[in-house]
């Protein structure tokens, strides 16, 4: 499987539903930015490091994630509008495993 699906629910509330490459070692932010699905400049502002919190989306599916680091933690910590869901965009990567994956994005801070 090359491509999976995910949807996206973008701080306007519209969901969108796209296809992710596999094969692109791509992140979920960068899929969101990508898809254009949030203002330029609003989303992975530190490009993708864990350092700024501004790609935190709420997981709203069952799908299993690769376990929360360190970094993310203490950025999650640090951020606004933190909810039990909530996990930063950078730090999902793109694999098959994560096919059907739903996520809400968390308001600009």
């Amino acid at each position: 499987m090359k491509d999976i699906t995910i949807k996206i629910t973008d701080r306007n509330g519209t969901q969108h539903q796209v296809l992710a490459p596999t094969d692109m070692a791509m992140n979920l932010m960068e899929v969101v930015r990508s898809y254009e699905l949030a203002p330029e400049g609003t989303i992975g502002v530190c490009g993708g490091m864990a350092m700024c919190a501004s790609c935190q989306c709420y997981i709203l599916s069952n799908t299993e994630l690769p376990i929360m680091q360190d970094e993310e933690d203490a950025m999650l910590s640090e951020a606004f509008y933190v909810k039990q869901n909530s996990r930063l965009g950078c730090q999902i990567p793109i694999t098959p495993n994560i096919h059907g994956l739903e996520v809400e994005l968390a308001p600009e801070s």
